[in-house]
């Protein structure tokens, strides 16, 4: 496989991705000159999460619905199953809890509130998509039931964490829980979680296909030929497209240095129209300080770049932190 090398993992379209030392120090000096990002005009939109509703939607009856926790961690409830997409709920998207990017707000849900937890997704293992905390308190919380489905080669690092319920996929492979399909996918991003190991574990977007449910995460990602790649692997499976992704629309500016490996809200739309996406809600926004733009620089963007491609509102939408979105069955 031709991701696949001696020295680790590579993307499908591109070996630009990071970007070179001299690049990062050029970002970092720039950003320190000109004080970036700017502090946002507006707060991230935040409601009281609907408890009692999130609890009660479940088993048989279970009618598809997202509820956006934060950053890249949404709640799926679709086909029976209580997922979460890269769950971090730490004060710090950081290695230490003392300093790195500090929360503008709390986890829209607590992790204590959640309903029981069945499948946990991760894209990759930087660390604002993998906290080590949160996935211990997950698996100490389900006691062990919690499955974690994780990109190649992430296992160990889980091992070594003590938990144990682990899958670990290659692009294209899928897994099944109780009737749904969990499906890698590439995407163009990388990895890397010390001094080190770049490149060591694998990355990806999860397509996930449960049979009242169609849904796709796209974890981090630059923009590549891979989305198309994507629906056209999954054409057969699923003829009229998902019936929701989630899809990154923060953390992308300087673009001559991010384009590479994380989308801006125009490619987000995009992407949007390559899956043939029935809905697309955007995520990976609002919540950690990453890069230049300020935290209320997305929702302005996505506005604009829906407008310019001709994609309405209600087809790509924004949640509020802790909001609950219902979603039609298939």
């Amino acid at each position: 496989m031709q991701h696949h090398t001696a020295t680790g993992f590579k993307n499908n379209y591109t070996d630009a991705v990071p970007g070179s030392t001299r690049d990062v120090l050029r970002w970092q000096w720039n950003a320190r000159r000109k004080n970036l990002p700017p502090p946002p005009q507006t707060p991230t939109p935040i409601v009281a999460p609907n408890l009692a509703a999130i609890h009660a939607n479940a088993g048989a009856a279970m009618q598809p619905a997202i509820t956006w926790v934060g950053h890249a961690t949404m709640l799926v409830q679709a086909s029976g199953l209580n997922v979460l997409t890269d769950p971090v709920f730490s004060e710090r998207a950081s290695p230490v809890q003392f300093m790195g990017p500090q929360r503008a707000q709390p986890p829209g849900v607590a992790l204590a509130d959640l309903p029981p937890i069945d499948v946990v997704v991760i894209s990759h293992n930087h660390y604002d998509h993998l906290d080590t905390n949160a996935v211990l308190a997950l698996d100490r919380r389900a006691q062990g039931a919690t499955l974690f489905i994780v990109p190649l080669r992430l296992k160990a690092w889980f091992t070594r964490q003590g938990i144990h319920n682990v899958v670990e996929l290659d692009w294209w492979q899928q897994h099944t829980v109780r009737g749904v399909e969990f499906h890698l996918t590439p995407v163009q991003h990388w990895t890397a979680r010390a001094l080190g190991d770049r490149f060591q574990t694998l990355w990806g977007g999860w397509a996930v296909f449960g049979g009242d449910f169609h849904w796709y995460f796209s974890g981090d990602t630059g923009y590549s030929q891979d989305f198309k790649d994507t629906r056209a692997h999954f054409q057969d499976r699923s003829p009229d497209g998902f019936d929701i992704a989630l899809i990154a629309v923060g953390a992308y500016e300087p673009r001559w240095f991010m384009q590479n490996q994380h989308i801006n809200p125009a490619e987000a739309v995009q992407i949007h129209r390559d899956l043939h996406a029935k809905r697309s809600v955007g995520v990976h926004w609002g919540t950690f300080n990453l890069t230049d733009e300020p935290l209320d620089q997305p929702p302005v963007d996505l506005a604009a770049a829906r407008i310019a491609q001709g994609v309405s509102e209600e087809e790509f939408f924004l949640l509020k932190i802790g909001e609950t979105r219902a979603l039609p069955s298939r």
